[in-house]
């Protein structure tokens, strides 16, 4: 599936298709996981995972990876972790009398960054700056990642020894927020009786090119949101900031990438243009980690009740 029609759009729901067809060979996940990672692809965006460990986090990762033709590099996050383990650092030639750059782990089309939670806020600020600008910066001289470049994290829920608070201002960065817990019980006796993921996982061959992606992501922008729609997600944002249970709700930045994320799921469903219910399949993946309830918790459910509360009017 390399090619991208030139109208941009049309392939794009074989091509989701395809996707999920590929990944079910390796790993069980939730066909609204699948388009929130993709939706989040196209839009240039990144994704946070959560989920108990053991439930195939990392291997959804790095299938992804090879059904979409990328590089990656996964990075361990502990509490030792420094930033120059990330990003890279300068080391010395004496032969040729210079510091050379050599690039850290963080120079990958797409990265797994793992248990995010586990390492220190000034360590995880690499990597934010790295998902907000596509660079990084190793004294004072910046360096650009490659392109598409894509990050997904995982946290598990429980919080466990040795973990941080990961500050909003993170969570923020993160374009979409999704949870991979248990299978069905039909689905995990398949996989006690099924393939070694780890070798069906060799067996995947790429769906589309680096430059195929990079055109579905510039097609998938470009189409149409209309006033009614936009009005329709200001309304449900603006509902979040006076809700009475709301410390903090969705910001004008957090509006914006929702409908950035909606554009991409038009796009996957081969539409030149967003429809409400583009928006609101969205709502809990884009919103939720972004607003924060007094008493704390998960403001899923606040979500959904203030999606459905609120009129779609066209």
């Amino acid at each position: 599936m390399d090619g991208v029609p030139r109208n941009g759009v049309g392939v794009a729901a074989d091509l989701a298709a395809d996707v999920r067809a590929r990944l079910g060979t390796v790993v069980v996940v939730p066909p609204e996981v699948v388009e929130s990672i993709l939706v989040a692809l196209l839009a240039g965006g990144h994704v946070l995972i959560e989920g108990i460990p053991g439930t195939g986090k990392t291997l959804l990762a790095r299938a992804l990876a090879r059904i979409l033709g990328l590089s990656l590099h996964r990075i361990q996050f502990t509490n030792d972790l420094m930033p120059s383990d990330i990003v890279g650092s300068s080391v010395w030639r004496p032969g040729a009398e210079r510091f050379d750059f050599i690039p850290g782990p963080i120079f990958s089309e797409m990265v797994l960054a793992d248990e995010i939670n586990r390492t220190s806020p000034r360590t995880l600020s690499c990597l934010l700056e790295a998902m907000e600008a596509g660079t990084v910066s190793v004294e004072g001289t910046p360096h650009r990642l490659p392109e598409p470049f894509f990050v997904m994290a995982t946290r598990n829920p429980i919080e466990f020894h040795g973990t941080f608070p990961v500050p909003e201002a993170a969570l923020d960065r993160f374009l979409a927020r999704v949870t991979v817990g248990y299978t069905t019980p039909e689905q995990e006796i398949q996989l006690y009786l099924g393939d070694d993921p780890k070798r069906a996982l060799e067996g995947l061959d790429a769906a589309l090119t680096r430059d195929a992606l990079l055109e579905h992501r510039t097609a998938a922008q470009q189409v149409a949101v209309s006033t009614p729609v936009a009005t329709y997600a200001y309304q449900v944002a603006a509902a979040t900031r006076h809700d009475e249970s709301v410390a903090l709700g969705a910001s004008p930045r957090a509006a914006m990438s929702w409908l950035r994320a909606a554009r991409a799921r038009a796009y996957l469903h081969a539409r030149d243009y967003v429809l409400p219910d583009d928006l609101q399949a969205l709502a809990q993946p884009v919103l939720a980690h972004r607003v924060f309830q007094t008493g704390g918790g998960d403001a899923s459910e606040l979500i959904a009740r203030i999606v459905e509360s609120t009129p779609v009017e066209l």
